[in-house]
């Protein structure tokens, strides 16, 4: 990558100019992305099955629909989040009143990653747009096809002024943006390990920094659960494009007495949904890349395989698996899986799920399956996570009025909807004094008559 210090000035530039502020053009560059994303379905589409043979509904599904959503919920309500709040001034401060007023924070940085490669980046993008701010891009280098046509996209949409297309990879890229350019934010999602380096390079510009990165989610069943509905979304959540998802079912944590039930009803909805032999199956995807399936395919060798557990290399093909009797000190159960692989685990009493769970604290999911009030806020108060479903999976992420994000090892900030605007905006609060009326009470010289006054209003 060439030296990019004069395109980057070219953004601040084209920010100080103001042209990115008023609500038309706002609105006009949110409409064009929508319009742009509609003219490149099919090439988007097409470039996520050449990276991942990810099958067409879960493209449209996780990657462009959502995008959709978020662009048209941004379009609906954008004059409102522009909008400067007017929250009431105490008695203190009269005669005035209180604005709080939202501005761009100017040039930010999003760095995608590979796993949905559409929506982690231009989700992002429509909240730093709808903004007003200029942004650098930086799709993922471990989906080749999908970041060409992202780049093709975006140029196409806005000038490179206004939104600036990166490409390369992430380890060497990086650090020519971070290091030598004061972003206003940085949006990264990715690995708690990657995650660590990008503060670090933020933190000599004291640039802030938004976290998006995973952990072990638990999926926990109870006794008083739907058991075949939960064996069902849980798989649906854990298989959906191979596992590769940071907000999937890590593992199932399943009361002993529906074990049996549980592991039965996994196995019939794993052949509903990719047949005796999913490699056959068009609905399910493959690993990205021989690393992650070598790292996958490791998991196999601890603990019992109670399905699946087929493997092609050539294809980087693991077959949907179901992992019993593992070792909670074996690495299926210390690193987050991202992949097509179940560990289940057993438990009787509530104490032993919190137990599991804090082995690898403040997952970015969790999600409850039980039909007793009293557990589900058990397992909810009493586990920090992100966010996550009571009797589903992966539903939090699909509705921009709920915000997204981790909490401790799993990220820092949360997003969607307008979240993504207030995330990307600086809310100026201001004091508007009266100029009609000058009562004095603050100025010298102080009286005990001026103290009583004090007092009294700051009561």
């Amino acid at each position: 990558m060439e030296d990019p210090s004069t395109r980057l000035q070219a953004l601040r530039t084209c920010f100080n100019s103001g042209v990115t502020r008023p609500y038309a053009t706002r609105r006009k560059a949110l409409l064009a992305l929508r319009e742009a994303l509609k003219r490149h379905e099919e090439e988007l589409i097409a470039a996520m099955h050449s990276d991942m043979r990810k099958p067409r509904f879960e493209a449209y599904l996780s990657d462009i629909g959502l995008v959709y959503t978020e662009i048209d919920h941004a379009l609906k309500h954008l004059k409102e989040w522009m909008r400067s709040e007017r929250p009431s001034t105490p008695l203190a401060l009269q005669v005035a009143s209180s604005e709080l007023r939202p501005e761009p924070l100017g040039v930010v940085l999003i760095m995608a990653p590979w796993n949905y490669p559409v929506q982690l980046v231009l989700t992002p993008l429509v909240g730093a747009i709808a903004a007003g701010n200029c942004a650098v891009v930086k799709p993922s280098n471990e989906a080749p096809a999908t970041a060409q046509v992202i780049e093709k996209l975006i140029s196409e949409t806005f000038g490179p002024d206004h939104v600036l297309v990166v490409q390369g990879a992430g380890s060497s890229v990086g650090p020519k943006l971070i290091e030598p350019f004061r972003f206003d934010h940085i949006f990264f999602t990715g690995s708690p390990a990657v995650g660590r380096k990008i503060m670090a390079m933020a933190a000599p510009h004291l640039t802030p920094v938004t976290l998006e990165l995973g952990g072990k989610s638990p999926a926990i069943v109870d006794a008083t659960a739907d058991v075949e509905r939960a064996a069902a979304r849980i798989a649906w959540s854990r298989y959906f494009n191979a596992g590769q998802t940071c907000i999937a079912s890590d593992h199932a944590l399943v009361h002993q007495s529906v074990m049996d039930r549980f592991l039965a009803a996994l196995t019939r909805s794993i052949e509903r949904s990719y047949g005796k032999d999913p490699k056959e199956s068009p609905d399910f995807a493959r690993l990205v890349n021989d690393k992650r399936f070598n790292a996958v395919k490791g998991y196999l060798d601890h603990g019992h395989i109670h399905y699946g557990g087929m493997t092609d290399a050539a294809e980087r093909y693991i077959a949907p698996t179901v992992l019993t009797n593992v070792p909670l000190d074996s690495p299926p159960m210390q690193e987050e899986i991202f992949g097509p692989v179940l560990p289940v685990i057993p438990w009787n009493e509530r104490e032993e799920v919190l137990s599991i769970v804090g082995r690898n604290p403040f997952p970015l999911a969790a999600y409850v399956f039980s039909s007793d009030r009293s557990a589900q806020r058990y397992f909810t108060e009493n586990i920090p996570f992100g966010g996550g479903c009571i009797n589903h999976c992966l539903l939090q992420f699909g509705n921009p009025e709920l915000t997204f994000g981790g909490v401790g090892n799993s990220g820092m900030g949360r997003y969607h909807g307008k979240a993504t605007f207030d995330l990307f905006s600086h809310h100026k609060g201001l004091v508007h004094g009266s100029t009609l009326i000058e009562h004095g009470l603050q100025y010298p010289p102080y009286t005990s008559l001026k103290e009583k006054v004090l007092r009294l209003v700051l009561r």
